[in-house]
């Protein structure tokens, strides 16, 4: 096992998770019961990462950050970092590939809850605010676990997005997946099927536990 590429995935799918679950809560709820023009488009535009091969989204974030780009020279200014081949950039590519894996779970829990409840929320005097955080996010907690659970998942075993925008540098940039190609291409069958297996495990896990907190939430028979 390289503990130093496992280390590195964990920290990155954390730090993913942390600044994608508010967003997936005000996103998710925005679409959940909000309609506006262009709302299919942005709908659309979250989902894209779903169909889009990796390379083809790493190439175009690659774009985006570089040392020429707009943003690049922004955060170069701002923070005297480069964003490409950099945590930081890895960070930012991994936010946006794992924004329908946050937000799409996220909405369709809101969009489960009736609408009475929250009418009946503010009937009672809660604010807009009150009515999210004490009635809507207790009712849409699985839909929150879900996203949680896949997204962490997702992030430890992407490999196209990572090595286009990361590269493959010790300690840096190189995930448990870019490891297990490593292993493979060094003919070393036996540390890349233990980190392979663990990935295998995990993923099970995560996605067993997206399906148990779904049954869950459907009503039952009779």
């Amino acid at each position: 096992m390289d503990d130093t590429a496992l280390y590195l995935s964990l920290k990155l799918a954390f730090w993913t998770c942390v600044i994608l679950f508010p967003l997936a809560i005000w996103f998710g709820r925005l679409l959940a019961w909000q309609k506006f023009p262009g709302k299919a488009l942005v709908e659309a535009l979250i989902a894209l990462p779903l169909v889009l091969p990796p390379t083809v989204l790493g190439f175009y974030l690659l774009l985006s950050m570089g040392s020429n780009s707009a943003l690049g020279q922004f955060y170069h200014a701002l923070t005297g970092r480069h964003l490409v081949f950099t945590f930081d950039g890895l960070l930012l590519a991994s936010v946006i590939f794992n924004l329908p894996f946050a937000i799409q779970p996220m909405q369709r829990a809101f969009e489960a809850i009736p609408v009475n409840i929250r009418e009946a929320a503010w009937c009672c005097g809660l604010s807009r605010w009150q009515s999210l955080w004490r009635i809507e996010f207790p009712l849409a907690w699985p839909g929150a676990v879900s996203a949680l659970a896949l997204t962490f998942a997702h992030t430890l075993g992407e490999f196209g997005v990572v090595l286009m925008v990361g590269g493959n540098i010790e300690a840096e940039t190189k995930t448990i997946a870019i490891s297990i190609y490593d292993r493979v291409q060094a003919f070393d069958h036996q540390a890349a099927g233990t980190m392979s297996a663990f990935l295998l495990v995990f993923s099970l896990v995560s996605i067993g536990l997206v399906y148990r907190l779904s049954y869950r939430r459907r009503p039952h028979a009779g």
